[in-house]
């Protein structure tokens, strides 16, 4: 893999603080750099994978109802119910 310098401006009171900080965990400011960059790009992936699924699961339940298959709310409201009953009495003084 090639490598690239990579350049950018900034405050010097900053750039004192964060070498600073790097050297005392035995590190150099370039490295915690690649580190960060690192761990941004890989939360981007994440991220862009997340949204991805999303919005194939939501597809996915748009399809069934639009092919017609819904649960009644009369249903949904009566299993609702039954699991909010179940939860009060687990919570001390809510049976």
């Amino acid at each position: 893999m090639g490598e690239a310098t990579f350049t950018f401006r900034v405050d010097e009171a900053l750039k004192g603080a964060f070498a600073q900080a790097a050297k005392a965990h035995d590190r150099t400011g370039a490295q915690l750099i690649r580190d960060f960059m690192r761990d941004y790009v890989a939360g981007q992936r994440e991220a862009a994978e997340h949204d991805g699924w999303f919005r194939r699961q939501v597809q996915i339940g748009l399809d069934s109802a639009n092919a017609g298959h819904l649960v009644p709310d009369d249903e949904v409201e009566a299993e609702a119910e039954a699991w909010r009953e179940k939860m009060r009495h687990r919570i001390p003084g809510q049976a």
